[in-house]
């Protein structure tokens, strides 16, 4: 039996689960994940060029690691400049306001720039994560699916979801973090009809990535975790660090971003290269995503004052490099920050107690804490840590570190998730009222009223009387321009109107209209119906919009078409959104 696409948009327009969207979100999830595999081959195919093993600018002279970071600075402005520099805004937080503004749909201008303005960046050192440019990627690929089917927004931002968790997935082979990170920070609500096809989507991610990687992870090279009670202090107190260092990261990055948007994007860029350059001159591990910075970290003689040394240079490459506009991702460098904060933990520890090796195990610690008390996900940072390491042990450790930053960072130093502060500085919607929030979760396909009788103007006279006793379809008049002037008057587009019966002026009994009559069957019309001109939608809008519309007169409906504008499908009217808003039911 064939389906047909409007059967398909007209059932998923309920915030169900179906087939149908599990479907879907494979089929987007199997494409994001393809896409965010190219992202990655196509960095290390750039990187292989002059680097021995990737993200080691070790093996790099001096010069060279200077001159890098400038040299890819000038190439993402060259593709800017290709796409228009206003399409240069990427990542995560882009994302989270373009569910909020547009339903997950994603200029594909932005893609090209997250796509090869992020390679280039994170091929160039710069100390940027794969995990941005992995959510955009991932939301643009499945979000393009939706808008080509014409599915309701509710199903592109559901589809869109699915995209991300198969992005990350695919980046780090993290299937549940995946999850839980989309349902965390990207959707923030955990709903069993975005939950399944979120999973399904991060399975497909995490299975490609495996055939393409192999199984393993990035950090299945941690020993297994020796951490015991009586470490637990030492741990709290890691803790503390780890919050007030959040709170202070998240501080500055935003104040260089709101500094930094008095200035073009080409000076803005080039600084944050001499930076990253002079910074990676003397500590060449600070550069890149963090994985240097974790391999160093693990090094057992490794001294303190390197260690700090390493942890400042990485902080401030991070804060200029992410706060001036580098496209990449945040969540890589916290790992590295965290990482290189737990390692001179352990160090310290080390010396007081003389004969522990627990520089792995604070190393992992660290991450967990400073990534939980930056991005204020610490679900989604205790899954990261344990998935990555493969270390079910260290759950109950990170769960006490995890907890004590996350109150440290968020009550003690009023800190904030990274992302709600970079929307913030840079002035992008990502709040909406709750009424739209419950609004925007339901298609207007699903509640519209399509059994229409749509009548010219000058309509058979003799339907009227049966139209007017009629209670069971809705009568639409459709007034088509009249005259070339009214088309210059008020647009080609036909004026659709919804009648309603006046109870209070006639009965509906009494209402007929014999066929030898001649009557004015615009008088019958003034006299006994209330016309409401409809508002026109798009058949993809959901109830938000159709609120949005109606909210100010309180009364009428709207009409939603297909393609053009003079094809009247169905309308929803004011009264269904107030029952729903009321009694919670759709009418």
């Amino acid at each position: 039996m064939i389906i047909s696409i409007a059967a398909i948009r007209k059932h998923l327009a309920l915030p169900n689960t179906s087939w149908q969207i599990c479907l879907l979100a494979i089929i987007g999830g199997c494409a994001s994940a393809l896409l965010v595999v190219l992202f990655t081959l196509t960095i290390e195919a750039i990187q292989q060029v002059y680097l021995i093993k990737s993200d080691n600018y070790n093996s790099l002279d001096e010069i060279s690691r200077f001159d890098l970071p400038i040299i890819g600075a000038i190439l993402i402005l060259l593709i800017a400049w290709f796409t228009g520099y206003k399409y240069l805004r990427t990542g995560i937080p882009f994302v989270l306001h373009r569910l909020k503004v547009a339903h997950g749909v994603i200029p594909f201008k932005n893609t090209i720039n997250q796509f090869w303005g992020s390679a280039i960046a994170l091929a160039s050192g710069f100390s940027v994560g794969r995990e941005g440019p992995a959510v955009h990627l991932g939301a643009a690929c499945s979000s393009y699916l939706g808008s080509m089917l014409k599915l309701p927004y509710n199903n592109i931002r559901t589809l869109c979801a699915c995209g991300i968790a198969a992005g990350i997935a695919a980046t780090f082979n993290t299937p549940i973090a995946a999850v839980i990170f989309v349902m965390e920070v990207i959707m923030r609500e955990y709903k069993a009809h975005i939950f399944i096809p979120v999973m399904l989507a991060a399975i497909v991610g995490s299975v490609i990535t495996r055939s393409v990687f192999g199984t393993s992870h990035s950090f299945e090279y941690f020993q297994v975790v020796a951490l015991q009670h009586p470490h637990y202090f030492s741990l709290a107190l890691l803790a503390i660090v780890l919050g007030v260092l959040a709170a202070l990261f998240n501080k500055y990055l935003v104040v260089i971003i709101k500094q930094s948007v008095k200035y073009h994007i080409v000076p803005r860029l080039m600084l944050a290269a001499l930076i990253t350059g002079a910074l990676g001159y003397f500590v060449p591990a600070a550069m890149g995503t963090g994985a240097s910075a974790i391999d160093l970290s693990l090094t057992s003689n490794v001294s303190i004052g390197f260690l700090v040394s390493l942890l400042v240079a990485k902080l401030l490459m991070t804060m200029f490099a992410l706060g001036l506009g580098i496209p990449g991702g945040i969540i890589g460098p916290t790992l590295g920050i965290g990482a290189i904060a737990g390692a001179c933990a352990g160090a310290i520890v080390t010396q007081i107690l003389p004969g522990e090796h627990l520089g792995s195990d604070f190393i992992l610690m660290g991450m967990a804490g400073f990534m939980a008390a930056s991005l204020s996900a610490p679900l989604a940072a205790l899954l990261a840590v344990v998935e990555l390491s493969g270390q079910l042990e260290l759950v109950l450790p990170a769960m006490i570190v995890i907890t004590i930053a996350s109150i440290v960072s968020r009550q003690v130093c009023k800190n904030e998730s990274i992302f709600t502060m970079q929307l913030d500085a840079q002035n992008l919607l990502y709040q909406k009222p709750p009424i739209e929030e419950s609004l925007q979760n339901i298609s207007a396909l699903a509640v519209m009223k399509d059994n229409l009788l749509i009548l010219d103007q000058a309509s058979t006279r003799t339907m009227v009387g049966e139209i007017m006793n009629s209670h069971e379809s809705q009568l639409v008049i459709n007034k088509k321009p009249a005259s070339q002037a009214d088309i210059d008057q008020y647009g080609a587009e036909n004026s659709f109107y919804w009648a309603q019966l006046d109870t209070e002026r006639v009965d509906t009994n009494t209402v007929d209209v014999d066929v030898d009559v001649d009557v004015d069957v615009d008088s019958i019309i003034a006299q006994n119906l209330i016309l409401h001109k409809l508002i026109p939608l798009n058949h993809q809008v959901t109830l938000a919009e159709a609120y949005l519309a109606l909210v100010k007169q309180r009364s009428g409906a709207v009409y939603l078409y297909h393609n053009d504008v003079n094809n009247c499908i169905g309308l929803v009217t004011f009264e269904q959104l107030r029952i729903y808003l009321v009694e919670g039911q759709l009418n």
